[in-house]
């Protein structure tokens, strides 16, 4: 390779979290591909050990290119544009109508409740979104002598997701250098998603390894799975926890469940229940701001989902679904459900347990082995739900929360199949069946031992695999 393009990574190199990939095209010309919070274990490492100011020069700055929503891709843009970025900031059309909601609640969780201050960020960041249909490619903002561009395709992650490609040349030269950034790809038959399909071809792949090291159960087998960790737990009477992100993961499980309530209506839990009858809970005003927001952009759904819709079924507002709102009705059904032990299946944020109402939940329910709490998402180091996953097999377990120690009884689970990433031979499909096979490929955005399996994997296949530091 020559001296250019460069490679800066500001974060996502120590972990699964902060992803931030400064991409220098040309000398004094540089793109940013996400810019995320970091949580857990990692927040220690990046941005300044913890805080989530910008700790790297914007002078060469020119755009920021968005793959999607999830706070660990997006959160530090309010620090972006207080730090005096002014450039424009793609997304997809999808991602344009969650963005401002993702980041108008971290606001409000993380920085202010003043209303004016949040408006005046959502307004600037308004301004500078611009919406991106997928497959077009789109110039990226003027260069001296050269010409680069972008183009969103379907990533399979959560709606609105994409990878990325940017493609560059300087004249004389013709061919145009290809890069490829992964983002967060999605594993096959993710619910609502279509499937991600690999570009025909790249110089470089920037490709994420969350689950570098494992593959995932198919679709019929992790349904199958569902059914038996909710029938486990309903016939006692017990409440099902699923600790869930507001956006993409909630949704998702919602799908899935409407599917099998459709299938199983009228067939019993046990004598005193019957699956039509279950109240499938979700304590997030968040969440139903977002679930709503998918509604609205079912157009972005895949043939199945849309397929359901045409049947007269609502994959996302179905009978049985019931939404809390107000504290006062979050506190009051923590209580019922704690004191009356009512069958139920509760779907809360955050989904790595840290904050959110969730973590009530966990307070009152751990403690009672009839409840379980169910994790269909990756865990990072140093949260909550990857220390609840530690324990899910130790005798007198217990968990501090909010200073308080809390008892481990309660059963917990973990559904890998449901994770929204994709599994090792799907990031090694990506790559491998494209036609102009990467000169190198730099894997990103995952623990140690991921990234050296698949960097295994890829040398096994004869591709050139990196790990940045």
């Amino acid at each position: 390779m020559s001296t250019y393009p460069q490679f800066l990574h500001h974060g996502a190199i120590d972990g699964v979290t902060g992803s931030c990939h400064e991409y220098v095209i040309f000398p004094g010309y540089s793109v940013l591909v996400d810019c995320g919070f970091f949580q857990g274990e990692e927040m220690a490492k990046g941005a300044s050990a913890g805080s989530p100011a910008i700790d790297f020069p914007l002078t060469t700055v020119k755009a920021l290119i968005v793959t999607h929503v999830h706070i660990d891709h997006v959160g530090r843009i309010p620090y972006l544009l207080a730090a005096g970025f002014r450039g424009p900031i793609y997304c997809t059309k999808a991602s344009a109508v969650l963005l401002p909601l993702v980041l108008e609640d971290a606001l409000k969780v993380g920085v202010t409740r003043e209303p004016e201050l949040i408006r005046t960020f959502l307004q600037l960041l308004q301004q500078q979104l611009v919406a991106v249909d997928y497959k077009a490619w789109l110039d990226l903002p003027a260069v001296a002598g050269g010409q680069a561009q972008l183009r969103f395709q379907v990533a399979g992650h959560i709606l609105g997701s994409a990878y990325v490609e940017i493609r560059h040349r300087t004249p004389p030269v013709k061919r145009w250098f290809t890069t490829v950034f992964s983002g967060d790809l999605g594993a096959p038959y993710t619910p609502l998603l279509p499937a991600p399909k690999p570009p025909a071809g790249a110089d470089v792949v920037v490709i994420e390894s969350t689950y570098g090291d494992k593959n995932h159960e198919n679709r019929k087998a992790r349904t199958e799975r569902l059914k038996q960790a909710l029938l486990h737990s309903l016939q006692d009477n017990g409440t099902v926890i699923f600790p869930a992100f507001s956006i993409g993961r909630t949704q998702e499980l919602l799908y899935e469940l409407e599917g099998l309530i459709h299938r199983l209506k009228g067939q019993p839990i046990h004598q005193h229940l019957r699956w039509d009858e279950l109240k499938v809970i979700v304590d997030s005003p968040l969440a139903a701001r977002f679930t709503a927001a998918y509604r609205q952009l079912k157009d972005y759904w895949d043939q199945e989902a849309k397929a359901r819709v045409h049947q007269g079924r609502h994959p996302l507002s179905f009978e049985q679904l019931i939404t809390v709102d107000t504290v006062a009705e979050h506190r009051l059904l923590v209580q019922r459900l704690a004191e009356t032990k009512m069958p139920a299946i509760v779907i809360a944020a955050s989904g790595m347990c840290q904050g959110g109402r969730v973590v009530n939940y966990l307070k009152q329910l751990l403690p009672d082995p009839l409840h379980q709490v169910v994790f269909v998402g990756y865990q990072a180091r140093g949260t909550l739900g990857a220390h609840l996953q530690r324990l899910r097999k130790e005798v007198d377990a217990a968990v501090m929360i909010d200073g308080e120690r809390i008892e481990v009884r309660a059963e917990i689970l973990s559904l890998s199949g449901y994770s929204a990433h994709a599994g090792q031979q799907d990031l090694l499909n990506f790559v491998t069946r494209m036609r102009r096979k990467p000169i190198q490929v730099r894997i990103v955005h995952g623990d140690n031992p991921a990234k050296q399996a698949l960097q295994q994997a890829f040398s096994a296949r004869g591709i050139h695999a990196i790990i940045p530091r």
